[in-house]
């Protein structure tokens, strides 16, 4: 277990005092989400760690680099798979669908399950806090978001359930599946 509590010290430090989008809520509470989701469905060390490190590249500052040198190889193989390239040039606003479809892309290419795994922990820990706020907000909490339009998030949510049934037989993938057709309805 030392692999996963070192990864959550490091992911705690790299998130200090970063919050949610528009929240008071401290933004370490996410990843530790995923890595408890991610956890749900596997044992191995390695998955939880990446599922803990999942954003500290793309909204830390942290390298690559450096996530390989202190969790190794395998840890940094599946945080670069699950990591944006941000554009911080541009207005975020301005990159979201290319950006989503870089990502999405990363999912059809893959043969690796534990990508999967990573991919589903954080994108259900996002669902879950999505399905809150929609319940009390409805359509008013995207203005939140870079994407505004509810059908390209309702695209983008619905592309993952796709792209990661083959972890159909989780608890993790069927809660998923159930909350994006509770937030956006089912497709036609």
């Amino acid at each position: 277990m030392e692999l996963v509590s070192e990864a959550i010290r490091f992911a705690a430090k790299a998130h200090d005092g970063m919050r949610r989008k528009k929240s008071d809520t401290p933004y370490i509470l996410h990843p530790m989400e995923a890595a408890v989701i991610v956890g749900s469905m596997s044992e191995d060390q390695h998955l939880i760690a990446a599922a803990a490190l999942h954003d500290v590249v793309e909204d830390a500052g942290v390298s690559l680099r450096e996530i390989e040198e202190k969790f190794g190889a395998r840890v940094r193989e599946l945080v670069e798979a699950e990591t944006e390239d941000k554009r911080a040039d541009l207005p975020p606003a301005s990159t979201w669908r290319i950006r989503k479809e870089e990502s999405l892309d990363v999912l059809k290419s893959t043969d690796d399950i534990a990508v999967l795994m990573v991919w589903l922990g954080d994108k259900l820990a996002n669902m879950r806090a999505i399905h809150r706020d929609f319940q009390v907000e409805g359509d008013a909490m995207w203005q939140r978001f870079n994407q505004t339009n509810p059908s390209e998030q309702a695209w983008y949510y619905r592309s993952i359930v796709t792209l990661t049934e083959r972890l159909s037989d989780t608890a993790a993938w069927r809660e998923y599946k159930a909350l994006t057709e509770l937030v956006f309805g089912t497709e036609n």
